[in-house]
């Protein structure tokens, strides 16, 4: 910033000795702990600070709900799909032993297949 031309040095030099005073005297100028402005925002801020860890907190816990809801749905759908297959394994082993026993039925069966992979395009 240019300064006007009709100050000298000495004009200059107090303007910014007086400038550098009032900036000291504004930060010794602190208020006490116990001013009632002070503790109002001291409270204020410890305020703020216990609401976002409420509700940092709420978050982690709904995270970890929903993180419980899906390792829960995904043990149901994996014990589902097992008792299918075993279930599956189970009508299949009767078939086997029912044509095992069945040797006619055996034969319809295999007449079955082979009719089956005709139409499909297989063995001819």
């Amino acid at each position: 910033m240019k300064t006007p031309k009709d100050t000298d040095f000495n004009e200059r030099k107090k303007a910014a000795l007086d400038a550098k005073k009032a900036l000291l005297e504004k930060f010794k100028a602190k208020p006490d702990e116990n001013d009632p402005a002070v503790q109002a925002r001291l409270a204020e801020r410890a305020a703020r600070a216990e609401a976002k860890r409420v509700r940092e907190e709420a978050k982690r816990a709904e995270a970890e709900r929903i993180r419980q809801e899906e390792d829960a749905r995904k043990a149901a759908e994996a014990e589902r799909k097992r008792l299918e297959e075993e279930e599956a394994r189970r009508i299949e082993e009767e078939r086997q032993a029912q044509l095992a026993k069945d040797p006619i039925a055996r034969m319809i069966a295999e007449q079955a297949a082979l009719m089956g992979a005709r139409k499909r395009g297989g063995r001819r």
